[in-house]
């Protein structure tokens, strides 16, 4: 399994409707594409306006080919684009060991 991490920061004052449409967006297009294995969203406490986006995906490839290069990541950007003060930083991690 490959982790996905984007650090994603947005516009001031758009926190609840970017909590909305991250939701959607993660619903309606992400959790459909091929290798799709789960999500999780964490959002700052100290900076409301930074979120962490963690997406696990079978492979690699299905992020970065499968997804990355189909109109679901066309759909997916214009849900949640329009809120990012700067591009997300993503990169993406293997499992090294973790708690029971």
């Amino acid at each position: 399994m490959i982790l996905e991490l984007a650090d994603i920061r947005i516009a001031p004052g758009q926190q609840a409707s970017f909590d909305e449409a991250i939701q959607r967006g993660l619903t309606t297009v992400i959790q459909n594409a091929k290798g799709f294995q789960g999500f999780k969203v964490n959002k700052g406490i100290e900076n409301p306006e930074r979120y962490i986006l963690q997406i696990f995906w079978e492979t690699l490839e299905d992020h970065t080919v499968g997804f990355r290069e189909s109109p679901a990541f066309a759909q997916w950007r214009a849900i949640v684009g329009p809120f990012f003060a700067s591009p997300p930083v993503v990169e993406h991690f293997s499992l090294l060991t973790k708690s029971a």
